[in-house]
């Protein structure tokens, strides 16, 4: 990491650019004069956030910026300078104790770390140097060397694809690694390059590639190559994502392909990705801080309460200095002020086991160990995907039993994401019921505005729309059975895959309607048609799908010349471009598909004269030559092009959905929802958005549909920001859902067909969303109740612990006396009370988990933090005040007539505190016998294993067993 930012700054011109310049096999190109070696960060991964000579200084930072720890350090350390009444090791050692623990923890995640970072890095990869592959380590690839990867591989880097094996010069990839998508996707050659096919011509390959610096979007790229030859003027070509093969993909049903390096080490896309997501903090997390803060002020009164009280009973100069203890000079000259600010730390120091330091341990270890649980869980285990829940952050396990508001995505999350053609409008006229690849003409219906669309449309306008859905679109033919990804066979003789399972179900509908997509080659569709005959277009442009325009074109020629453009898309991003066509009747059609949940798309076309098409090349050409604002060139290149359309149908195609969804109370699309969130001067959207907001809070489900990734987590940050600042849990399976799923406080990923962008970026993710179920109802629940039963537990243990030691100030002078042995002062925490409560908190059930699944209402007794209350809170704090009452008395009125033991001695003030703490220690560990509803023979061997431990210690530590043995 250290090489790699030493790089970064010496790499000079490049940090002040946009762009970077990388030359194709190290190799000077004709244009410059003087080449000189470039300087880039090197193919190493750390992925380790240590090393050796900085772990414990930078460990050590981190643990102590929590402010429980630097507490304690502060109070250690006012225990060595200060003369206090208890031993620094009664402080330092508990803290030790956790610091180490920690730094253990987290020393052993990075070495392994470490491992799988030099298993990475050392691992052999093959390059082209002088003409011939040779082996190196991974590590050692640099930018600009051409790299050999075969099939099955991943890629070590990221590359631009300047061979494939393939004939067509593409090659077939999967980015389960990076995005969690099965599916293969198509990446093509740079053009010009075919005839590049040996090591030796790849190596004799003079280029350069502009490109733009490294940012992690895996689905943005842009640059463009410059190709010389000694014949020839330079050619130049542009570059997107379609030919950059990332770092972590795998290579499928290529036998091999050759590219250069653009990007290596961490400013590859995948390790930019590495990148942490923001910290969530729980309800819980926040109650005690609150509970600490008032804690802490209960350790200040009782400090000043006995530094005051103090120089009271001094005020008597009896009192003062009485016979037995005189004072010495330095004692009389020191400032009055100094000596009270002095008592008051040594009071601090005597009373602050109030604050539970081991608390945060152990909270940590709950919650660390208690995520196993919902991993290890086989109700969540899926046997079609192989793969159970993951957690990914243990920090909010029980924010899941808090949740309020559920904000899901549809597409692959209330539905399985596996389309099926259903039907189609074609020039208004409604098409169901495909058998045996005929169209059955009109379905009935009750509603009078759907039924009276049907009908038949004329055959040109039925071939037209048949070969839009044929020709608009980027699905790929596949013949071998064997693909990876998403399939869908055609009669055993082909298969057709995509990204997109809407798309490959469109095509399969046109083949049920007679028209069958038999593949692309060399930029030529191939089509059959009814009568089986072949038709022939040459692919001219692809102008590709992205979410703001939410439409996709092609621009097509026919073998006679003719030159059409294809659109399909949204039906809010269609209407908009069209000029001619049943627009009515198509708008009733989509309305009434998607009344009945159907997912629709519109089709439009328009023909081209070649004038035209040569126009539209041109700043296609141009805008995709750009290295700075290409997207948004191109956007506005696609907004000329894509005008006065004529529509000719729609399609609708059926996502089955999960069992039990709801009925909604709410419908809003995305338009309406931009004209509610957009902020104006006069404030006026204000109420229409408060309005909204009212609506929704009062109906049981709310279905928002067109909507764009950022106005889902506009509506989450819009529900969250309340005044009841309301608990939000959000859940998607797609790239479209990760600024949802990081708004909300709980992001919810699924293992879903649209990928895994959601679940990579969630808290947790499962396979299905019926998992939700016992994810939040049983798993939520009992994690709720279990750290909310532990913090409180903490708190009153420890105010159980110290108070007596506040009450035996009024015994002893006020002069700090201790009334616990430093040893249990020590231990309390560490080794008597620790581990029970440890596995109440992973272990208990206060009820059933078939119980808290069957019924939902049990999950609304614990909302809104119910069990870290003020009522709940304080009941455990004055039942700590009230045990620490008794305990001290008890044992003082017990001692109200002092007995003499056998040598004549009289039982002292130690004596006296070990028989206050031994009734201390069984009580809190009985406390929580009481509270445990669920048993098994762990719980029996810890909590009565540390009784039994306690028990033993102090025979020996008291000398109890010593003194027995003297009388043999």
């Amino acid at each position: 990491m250290f090489r790699c930012e030493i790089n970064r700054w010496c790499a000079g011109e490049e940090k002040r650019v946009d762009s970077r310049t990388i030359y194709v096999g190290h190799h000077p190109t004709p244009e410059i004069e003087a080449f000189l070696p470039q300087n880039f960060c090197d193919n190493r991964i750390v992925s380790s956030k240590y090393t050796y000579w900085n772990f414990i200084p930078k460990n050590l930072f981190e643990q102590f910026r929590r402010i429980a720890n630097f507490y304690f350090l502060i109070i250690f350390l006012v225990q060595v300078i200060v003369d206090t009444p208890t031993s620094p090791v009664t402080s330092g050692l508990p803290l030790f104790f956790v610091i180490i623990v920690t730094a253990i923890k987290q020393g052993y995640e990075d070495w392994l770390r470490h491992k799988a970072d030099n298993s990475v890095n050392k691992s052999p990869v093959y390059v082209i140097d002088g003409g011939k592959i040779v082996e190196r380590q991974s590590e050692k690839i640099q930018v600009g060397d051409i790299v050999c990867v075969k099939e099955d591989e991943t890629f070590p880097c990221d590359l631009i694809l300047l061979f494939s094996s393939r004939e067509d010069g593409t090659c077939y990839v999967t980015t389960a690694s990076l995005d969690g998508e099965s599916s293969q996707k198509t990446y093509f050659t740079v053009p010009d390059m075919s005839a590049f096919r040996t090591e030796m011509e790849v190596d004799s390959l003079s280029a350069t590639i502009e490109c733009e610096q490294p940012q992690p979007d895996l689905y943005k790229f842009v640059g463009r190559v410059h190709v010389f030859s000694d014949k020839q003027e330079p050619v130049a070509r542009s570059l997107g994502p379609e030919n950059l093969l990332l770092r972590g993909a795998t290579l499928k049903n290529t036998d091999k392909i050759y590219g250069v390096a653009v990007y290596t080490g961490m400013e590859t896309k995948m390790a930019l990705n590495y990148q942490g997501k923001s910290q969530k903090r729980s309800v819980v997390e926040k109650s005690i801080n609150v509970f600490l803060i008032v804690y802490l002020c209960i350790l200040v009164s009782k400090s000043l309460i006995g530094t005051t009280l103090k120089y009271i009973w001094q005020s008597d100069p009896a009192n003062d200095e009485p016979w037995y203890s005189s004072k010495t000079g330095k004692e009389k000259d020191t400032n009055q002020l100094v000596k009270m600010f002095i008592d008051f730390l040594s009071y601090m120091v005597l009373f602050n086991f109030i604050i539970p330091v081991s608390m945060y341990v152990t909270v940590e270890m709950q919650k660390f160990l208690g995520s196993y649980f919902i991993t290890w869980d086989k109700d969540m285990y899926d046997e079609h995907l192989g793969e159970g829940a993951l957690v990914n952050t243990s920090d909010l396990n029980e924010e899941l039993g808090q949740i309020q508001y559920v904000f899901t995505d549809k597409t692959g999350t209330l539905t399985e994401n596996n389309m099926e053609f259903i039907e189609c409008c074609i020039d208004g006229f409604k098409y169901k019921n495909f058998i045996d690849s005929c169209v059955v003409d009109g379905i009935s219906s009750s509603d009078d505005s759907c039924s009276r669309i049907c009908g038949m449309a004329g055959k040109e306008k039925e071939e037209l729309f048949l070969r839009a859905l044929c020709l608009c679109h980027t699905v790929q033919v596949k013949e071998e059975d064997k693909v990876d990804g998403l399939l869908k066979q055609q009669g055993g003789l082909c298969t057709y895959i995509s990204s997109s399972p809407d798309e490959v179900a469109l095509v399969q509908g046109a083949k049920k309607l007679g028209f069958t997509f038999q593949g692309t080659e060399n930029n030529w569709m191939k089509i059959q048609n009814r009568e089986t005959e072949i038709e022939m277009y040459e692919l001219l442009q692809v102008l590709s799908f992205d979410p703001v325009r939410r439409r996709m074109s092609v621009i097509v020629k026919e073998n006679s010349g003719r030159i059409f453009l294809f659109c399909k898309g949204a039906d809010s991003s269609i209407f908009p471009k069209v000029n001619a066509g049943k627009q009515e009747e198509i708008r009733l059609h989509v309305e009434c598909s998607a009344v009945d949940g159907l997912r629709t798309l519109c089709v439009a076309y328009k023909e081209l004269t070649q004038d035209e098409y040569d126009q539209i090349s041109a700043q296609l050409q141009e805008a995709k030559m750009t290295l700075k604002d290409r997207d948004k060139k191109l956007a506005e290149v696609y907004e000329k092009i894509e005008i006065d359309l004529h529509l000719i149908g729609a399609t609708a195609v059926e996502d089955k959905s999960w069992p039990a969804t709801q009925e909604c109370g709410l419908i809003i699309d995305g338009a309406a929802l931009s004209l509610i969130m957009k902020p104006t001067q006069d404030g006026s959207m204000g109420n229409y958005k408060e309005l909204l907001l009212q609506i929704c809070q009062r109906c049981s489900a709310v279905l928002c549909c067109r909507m764009a990734p950022l106005q889902k987590a506009q509506i989450v940050k819009m529900v969250k920001n309340t005044k009841e600042h309301p608990i939000t849990l959000a859940v998607g399976d797609g790239a479209n859902d990760v600024s949802m799923v990081l708004e909300a406080h709980v992001g919810i990923g699924l293992k879903g067909k649209e990928g895994r962008q959601a679940a990579r970026n969630s808290d947790y993710a499962v396979p299905k969303f019926k998992h939700l179920q016992k994810l939040l109802l049983a798993h939520g629940h009992l994690y709720y109740i279990r750290i909310a039963h532990l913090v409180q537990y903490f708190f009153y243990k420890n105010l159980c612990f110290i108070f007596p030691q506040f009450l035996y100030q009024f015994y002893c002078g006020f002069s700090q006396q201790p009334l616990y042995d430093a040893t249990y002062l020590t231990f309390y925490n560490i080794c008597f009370t620790s581990l029970p409560i440890l596995l109440y908190g992973l272990l208990e059930q206060h009820i059933s988990i078939e119980m808290l699944k069957k019924d939902p209402s049990l999950y609304r007794n614990i909302a809104d933090n119910a069990l870290l209350q003020w009522k709940p809170f304080l009941y455990w704090t004055f039942l700590g005040l009230f045990n620490g009452v008794v305990f001290f008395f008890g044992a003082y009125f017990l001692y109200e007539n002092s007995a003499l033991a056998d040598n004549g001695q009289i039982y002292g003030n130690w004596t006296f505190g070990t028989i206050v703490f031994t009734v201390l220690v069984f009580t809190v560990n009985l406390k929580l016998v009481l509270d445990t509803q669920y048993w098994t023979w762990i719980n029996h061997f810890v909590i009565w294993g540390s009784l039994a431990f306690f028990v033993i210690f102090s025979f020996f530590w008291g000398g109890i067993i010593c003194d027995f043995c003297e009388l043999f």
